[in-house]
């Protein structure tokens, strides 16, 4: 399996000769993808420290090592590149990785090349990095099913009677995922009071994010071919931070019989570097007990969840950030190789850039509980903000602010931040 091979970029010794802020979610063992803009030209970038590496000079000077097509980084998306595969881009990462290494100088020593590749980060602009095709949400935290099945059906039945044999999950809008730092509008839609007779339009008065991680595929099947368990993480290439944005009032009203839809698909955001799952190798960890075990198809080899730390803040013009959850990656009941390997199972054809979202993940504790509505109990317990103010959802104006990093005694390995603020709705 890939994740047994040895990745020299994951040496904990190595020390870059880029200076790397002491905390950065982006050292030497990290160097994620990315898409930079830079004098109006697109390119595919990595990032260390506060510096990001420009891939298509670097890959000019013949110092990579590999004959890669220019056009691979010369491009708006990371697609192209990824498509090569986990061992090219394994590769890849292990030859920048020397690059970077202080014990090595073939780029350190050519300052004219140096200049061109290393770029401070607040000369570039970020853009989105994934061409995302095709998009699936899942709904594979149990703590989290549990606490929204407590609260809308009967809380000794909490979890419908599929919810342990199989990964649930259902197909989002692609087109409305955008990144960190794009503001989003608050949504137009229709609810239903429980004490009104019939259904008004007008703004959510729910609005809530959702902390969800989601991972990209780099490799595609054939239409109508499964995708065995064992050879699942050959399909992926890596993670990203996501916020799937909902809207809690329209939701309840339409969401059946066939799930969600305008509640759903107004708005995702996601950071914007994708780290690569070889840089996540040293944070595997088991995941939590499978009861009843699986059906064969779904059972897998090893430890396939990671111990990724998140965090949720809010931030309003009148305060600065306050932390309102604290919760872990490693909590998810349903692992990444399930989720693809059954979403593959019926013969559905994955393709390069293809994003899956784990869907909201919450832990067993109140504070780590991954949604206003949990954070709020559906806005029973509203939350005490610094200014006094409270929250029951998210207000006009407020910004949303999601993190995520891996970190041992010997690295740390960030994913950056999703930034976002919520603009007042249209009139209706």
């Amino acid at each position: 399996m890939p994740h047994q091979a040895v990745i020299r970029a994951n040496d904990p010794k190595l020390r870059s000769w880029v200076p790397v802020p002491e905390g950065s979610d982006f050292p030497i063992q990290n160097l994620p993808l990315g898409v930079i803009v830079y004098n109006d030209r697109h390119r595919v970038a990595s990032r260390i420290g506060d510096y990001v590496v420009d891939l298509l000079e670097l890959n000019k000077s013949g110092l990579l090592g590999v004959d890669y097509p220019d056009a691979v980084f010369d491009n708006e998306f990371i697609n192209d590149c990824i498509g090569m595969g986990r061992e090219a881009m394994r590769d890849l990462r292990n030859r920048l990785s020397r690059l970077l290494d202080d014990r090595h100088d073939e780029l350190r020593k050519d300052v004219d090349l140096r200049e061109r590749v290393l770029l401070p980060i607040n000369t570039v602009s970020m853009s989105m990095p994934v061409r995302i095709g095709n998009y699936t949400d899942f709904y594979s935290s149990k703590e989290h099913a549990t606490n929204v099945g407590s609260m809308f059906r009967d809380p000794a039945n909490a979890l419908l009677p599929n919810w342990k044999h199989i990964p649930i999950g259902y197909h989002g809008r692609a087109s409305s995922i955008v990144l960190s730092g794009t503001p989003v509008r608050r949504p137009l839609g229709q609810t239903k009071a429980a004490d009104q007779d019939a259904p008004v339009f007008g703004p959510s008065k729910q609005l809530d994010f959702e902390l969800e991680m989601a991972f990209v595929t780099c490799r595609s099947n054939e239409l109508g071919e499964p995708i065995p368990i064992d050879e699942a993480e050959d399909y992926i290439f890596g993670m990203v931070v996501f916020n799937d944005w909902s809207a809690r009032d329209m939701q309840s009203w339409e969401y059946v019989p066939l799930g969600p839809f305008l509640a759903k698909n107004f708005a995702s955001s996601i950071s914007a570097w994708v780290v690569n799952l070889d840089a996540l190798q040293p944070f595997r960890v088991p995941g939590p007990e499978q009861e009843p075990k699986p059906l064969p198809y779904l059972q897998f080899k090893g430890d396939q969840n990671y111990d990724i730390a998140l965090e949720v803040l809010i931030e309003s013009p009148r305060f600065n950030p306050a932390r309102i959850c604290h919760s872990n990656f490693k909590y998810m009941y349903w692992n990444m190789v399930q989720q693809l390997s059954h979403h593959a199972s019926n013969g559905c054809n994955i393709q390069v850039g293809d994003l899956y979202a784990s869907g909201t993940i919450s832990g067993p504790i109140k504070d780590s509980f991954g949604s206003m509505l949990e954070l709020t109990w559906r806005g029973t317990e509203p939350l005490k903000m610094p200014d006094n103010t409270e929250r029951k959802f998210i207000n006009d104006h407020d910004t949303v602010i999601m993190r995520a990093y891996c970190q041992n005694a010997e690295v740390r390995i960030g994913f950056g931040e999703v930034k976002t603020n919520i603009l007042p709705a249209h009139k209706a």
